[in-house]
């Protein structure tokens, strides 16, 4: 029977490939599944695969992994970058795998596809959790500059790119793209303090071959936002669809996570419940592998 199993995987995984996609499952197929949406655009699962993947397979889950066209390991030059083709290419995934539903596990940029797709397919999905997900994205980004302007109150040139971000056209690459280099300034994404089992795990992934496959396509935020019309969205009413239609929403954030204000977490909170919602400490936006084991735990209690 695995050898049954392996031969399944392996053809479909061929199959798929030659789609343009890449995929990758761990774990036993015969367990609960589970498929990780990366974030981006012009993101990869690299991270989450060479940290995580495994390890939460061996929790007792089918992980599945793939990188959506265009982006990371997936080259196509022809990609259009929009939702459209991104939930064609998800279902996909469920027809490679012999999947006919799953719990998507959705990070940062990812979390609005995995909404998205839950609400226009809530058939093929069992649970929903948004991993430091956006879900309010101009709250997101008034929330970076807002910060920035505290942070840099007495530095002019800094007080005076805010300003330029400000001007920009809210619905452009853009302005998205400076809003997260001014994230970036603030050390929003870093881990405040660094723990040994954190840094080892980033030190592995650096030394093995997910990261030398890093790849990351820098046209694809271009393209969405010049072909996808849906932009700078507001899930939350969709996220309260989601539940009404009976579909476990469960989110897990980083404290630390900068480019989230405590009013929209404690807004997400009362949408997906109290007991569905956790933040750990001394996590910021990677929480998978500032905090792996707390991340684990989580996913195996909800999921499970």
């Amino acid at each position: 029977m695995k050898l049954i199993f392996s031969f399944i995987f392996v053809l479909c995984s061929l199959v798929f490939k030659a789609q343009g996609l890449y995929s990758r499952a761990y774990g036993n197929p015969k367990n609960i599944p589970v498929i990780f949406i990366h974030g981006g655009p012009s993101g990869n699962a690299t991270l989450f695969e060479g940290t995580t993947a495994q390890k939460l397979a061996d929790k007792g889950f089918y992980v599945i992994v793939y990188d959506r066209r265009g982006e990371g390991r997936s080259k196509d030059e022809n990609a259009t970058m929009t939702f459209k083709e991104s939930f064609e290419d998800l279902k996909g995934i469920y027809t490679t795998y012999h999947i006919k539903k799953a719990n998507i596990l959705a990070h940062s940029f990812g979390g609005i596809i995995g909404t998205l797709f839950t609400s226009q397919f809530p058939e093929k999905v069992n649970s929903l959790t948004l991993v430091g997900a956006l879900f309010t994205q101009q709250e997101t980004y008034d929330h970076i500059l807002k910060q920035a302007k505290e942070h840099f109150k007495t530095d002019p040139a800094q007080l005076k790119e805010i300003s330029e971000i400000e001007n920009l056209d809210k619905n452009s690459a853009a302005y998205r793209k400076r809003c997260y280099e001014m994230a970036g300034k603030l050390n929003f994404f870093d881990m405040p303090n660094p723990t040994p089992e954190s840094e080892m795990l980033r030190n592995e992934y650096k030394a093995g071959e997910f990261y030398k496959n890093n790849i990351r396509n820098s046209d694809s935020p271009l393209k969405f936002y010049k072909n996808e019309p849906l932009n700078n969205l507001d899930n939350t009413p969709v996220l309260k669809d989601i539940r009404k239609k009976g579909i476990p929403i469960f989110a897990v954030y980083g404290k630390n996570d900068g480019i989230f204000s405590e009013k929209q977490l404690n807004d997400l909170k009362n949408i997906v419940g109290k007991k569905n919602f956790k933040l750990i400490d001394n996590c910021s936006h990677y929480l998978f592998v500032d905090q792996q084991d707390d991340f684990l735990q989580f996913i195996k209690l909800t999921l499970k």
